[in-house]
């Protein structure tokens, strides 16, 4: 019986001893930061704020490794099937809970194949109209769209995006229509809007901070749970009528699931002093993210909440999934 105990329990006790020796030893080699969208982008450029001072913490080359492609699923499944040693990290945005619900299969689980290890921004946006549009206020723009069912264009960067899903969340708490005009990007949606071509959009705020100033758009409300300094007159979409209401783009750090709990505990500790930096959440102000940094149980409450919440909305609203 011993022996058989011994035998049965060796795998595990090997398993621990080897995630130990991991644990102590990192890193003992360059980081790699797989970065799932292309160099330049938004999502590049918070990776790189943080490479910098996390190589400077952890006494080794922190190197970012782009891999666009497929909405992030490519850069995300490279690290879902990586050593689990805390050399390998990625950084996603909210996209990553949404993918599930837009994409027939997945090469991996957005929760269970990854460790989480920080919430690291939030970027919050505020819904705009043209002007010329007789709504003042989220009250006004919904009894429009009441009254005009299927008439109310409203403009998104992508089917899919969360640009696209707020106006969805919004149709859905507010039994109103409101009819989806995709674009190829957020630049020509916001020239189109602006032209009076369509009548609303959910804008980031640092894009529509100078066209809302200048009158050629008009900000109604932001989508946290909270104003936001940039728009401090402006308020939430949850105080003007509907309860609830919450949409927020993020950034999150991750790891290979079964990364040893030490070692993200190291990485958290590190990201978190990063994100306290002065000159870090300056840089990443200036881009219209606000850091934030979580304890991983937090992120990871947060992921199975947005893929069970996205789902819902993308259900409810009919988008085909890939």
């Amino acid at each position: 019986m011993r022996k058989w105990i011994y035998f049965s329990l060796s795998p595990f006790l090997f398993s621990l001893g080897n995630a130990g020796a991991i644990a102590q030893t990192f890193p003992s080699k360059p980081v790699r930061f797989i970065i799932p969208q292309t160099a330049g982008s938004a999502t590049d450029t918070v990776a790189r704020v943080i490479s910098v001072r996390l190589a400077e913490r952890l006494g080794q080359p922190v190197v970012p490794d782009n891999r666009p492609g497929a909405s992030g699923i490519i850069g995300a499944d490279a690290v879902a099937k990586a050593p689990p040693d805390g050399h390998t990290i990625l950084i996603v945005s909210a996209t990553h809970t949404v993918n599930p619900s837009l994409h027939r299969k997945l090469p991996y689980d957005p929760v269970k194949d990854f460790a989480p290890v920080t919430l690291a921004t939030s970027q919050l946006y505020i819904l705009t109209v043209n002007p010329s549009l007789p709504a003042r206020s989220v009250k006004d723009f919904v009894a429009l769209a009441k009254a005009r069912p299927g008439q109310m264009d409203c403009a998104v960067p992508a089917i899919g995006s969360l640009g696209h899903l707020a106006f969805e969340l919004l149709g859905m708490m507010t039994g109103s229509k409101l009819t989806i005009v995709p674009y190829k990007g957020a630049t020509p949606a916001v020239t189109d809007l602006m032209g009076g071509h369509v009548s609303a959009m959910f804008n980031t705020l640092v894009t529509a901070l100078p066209q809302v100033k200048a009158g050629r758009l008009r900000g109604l409300a932001v989508t946290g749970t909270q104003r936001t300094a940039l728009f401090p007159g402006v308020p939430t979409v949850a105080e003007s009528g509907v309860p609830g209401f919450e949409v927020s783009g993020w950034y999150a750090i991750l790891a290979p699931a079964n990364t040893p709990a030490p070692v993200v505990t190291r990485l958290n500790t590190e990201l978190l002093a990063i994100l306290r930096l002065p000159e870090v959440r300056e840089r990443l102000s200036a881009d219209g993210s606000e850091a934030v940094g979580s304890t991983p149980q937090q992120l990871a409450d947060r992921m199975k909440l947005e893929v069970v919440k996205w789902a819902k909305v993308v259900k409810a609203a009919g988008i085909p999934a890939e």
